[in-house]
């Protein structure tokens, strides 16, 4: 009974940080209707600094981590994954940007690969394949498919893969890292170094929010906490197969707000590829736990 108690707990967390994480890419679509994404990107981070920094401090931790090269390039390339899925979120349809978002699990097995020295399956290759595909039809390129299809803005789907992209580096080195650093300053490195980096993006485009957009980009910021801190609990309670087939549920939280709040229906192309991406990203993440 404990056992299956403490399984309950995990699929709960776990679904609780897929909501967490679909609502706050809603709050992001909603703010960037009319502010730049970047300035989405220092709410986030400002907001992040605060909480993290302040759960260091209760805690006792020294802040400043001990292989601080490697943590302030986790902090950059969280930084480009960051403003490149932000930006991917204003300018792609929901649900499209969410799913192309689930590529980093095919970039992450490639870094492993690459750095960690993890072995890399043929398997593994082929789902890839799929994901990739996958891509294709979610982009519906007019080439392929012929001038009436509604073919998706080149610039944001690539920011999209972009974000996936740095997101995999991001997790290859947050893997190397944790051997030796405690979780708190790895999350603390990320807005450390956006913060700084984002202010200079934003330059004459600033924009000063107005009424409720304030209300939306601190709930960004505080959402996307509250993700954070659920999918954590979530990979410590339940298998890492088991966590990461329940957390593809934001696939379905982001088609049904994008169809609630934006009126976004998806098409069939964007439903077949969004089955190959989660199918062969799925396939990768079981794979390799």
């Amino acid at each position: 009974m404990p056992r299956r108690n403490a399984a309950l707990r995990g699929v709960l967390y776990m679904l609780g940080s897929a909501l967490a994480f679909s609502v706050m890419s809603v709050m992001v679509k909603l703010a960037g209707q009319r502010l730049p994404s970047q300035e989405i990107v220092l709410a986030r981070a400002v907001v992040s600094l605060v909480l993290s920094y302040g759960l260091l401090r209760a805690a006792g931790i020294p802040i400043w981590g001990v292989q601080r090269g490697l943590l302030l390039l986790r902090g950059l390339s969280g930084f480009l994954g960051l403003s490149c899925v932000f930006y991917s979120l204003t300018h792609l349809p929901l649900a499209d940007a969410t799913v192309i978002q689930y590529l980093h699990p095919t970039f992450t097995a490639f870094f492993a690969a690459i750095f960690l020295g993890e072995a890399l399956r043929s398997s593994i290759l082929f789902a890839s394949f799929l994901s990739l595909l996958g891509v294709v039809l979610v982009a519906k390129p007019s080439v392929l498919l012929g001038g009436d299809v509604g073919s998706l803005p080149p610039l944001a789907l690539m920011a999209a893969v972009g974000g996936a992209f740095f997101s995999g580096c991001s997790y290859v080195i947050v893997r190397k890292l944790s051997a030796r650093e405690h979780p708190l300053v790895i999350v603390l490195y990320f807005p450390l170094v956006s913060v700084p980096l984002t202010i200079p993006t934003i330059g004459s485009n600033f924009v000063m929010p107005q009424g409720w957009e304030w209300i939306l980009l601190v709930g960004v910021g505080c959402a996307t906490q509250a993700g954070q801190v659920w999918l954590t609990r979530g990979l410590q309670t339940l298998p890492a197969a088991r966590a990461t087939a329940i957390s593809y549920s934001q696939v379905v939280f982001a088609t049904l707000w994008g169809i609630l709040f934006f009126a976004e229906i998806p098409d069939l192309w964007t439903g077949v590829g969004a089955a190959l991406i989660v199918g062969g990203t799925l396939a990768v993440s079981l794979r390799r736990s």
